[in-house]
């Protein structure tokens, strides 16, 4: 079994969504990141409880790629989105669009997510609606409107 067949039951279980799994070198280490979520957002005991549970499972499973370190964390707020149903939550929501060809002279595509279908987007940007068929987009994240962030975090 992989990674993320191992710690979908356990995310799922503890009310939580799995957005990503990744196993990854970095500064010489390797990383298995887990990336949850839920409605209203993760917090710091939730991070704990979930890392604790997902390390025990994999434990048990006999999960050894060799020595990494486990990363359990939320995808914070500009969140980034990979499969259609990531894209259909957030529809309302401004996102940033990344193309592997230019569509209307552009690689990079920002605007309102006005729809999300079985194959494609639809974004509403500054020179009207575009369409971008999933297989074009290299990567894909919500953005945040941080002036209406800081004033929500101040009151």
């Amino acid at each position: 079994m992989d990674a993320e067949e191992l710690v979908r039951p356990v995310v799922e279980a503890a009310g939580l969504e799995l957005v990503d799994v990744t196993f990854r070198r970095e500064s010489g280490r390797r990383i298995l990141k887990i990336t949850v979520d839920r409605p209203g957002g993760v917090d710091l005991d939730t991070i704990s409880e979930t890392s604790e549970r997902v390390s025990r499972r994999l434990d048990l499973e006999g999960f050894a790629p060799g020595p990494y370190a486990l990363e359990v964390t939320s995808p914070g707020i500009e969140r980034p989105l990979r499969r259609p149903d990531d894209f259909r939550r957030r529809v309302g929501d401004r996102v940033k669009v990344k193309t592997t060809e230019p569509l209307e002279g552009s690689k990079v595509h920002e605007g309102e997510l006005v729809s999300a279908g079985g194959e494609a987007i639809v974004i509403a940007a500054a020179g009207g609606e575009l369409r971008v068929p999933y297989d074009a987009i290299i990567s894909a994240r919500t953005v945040a409107d941080w002036d209406a962030e800081l004033k929500r975090s101040s009151t």
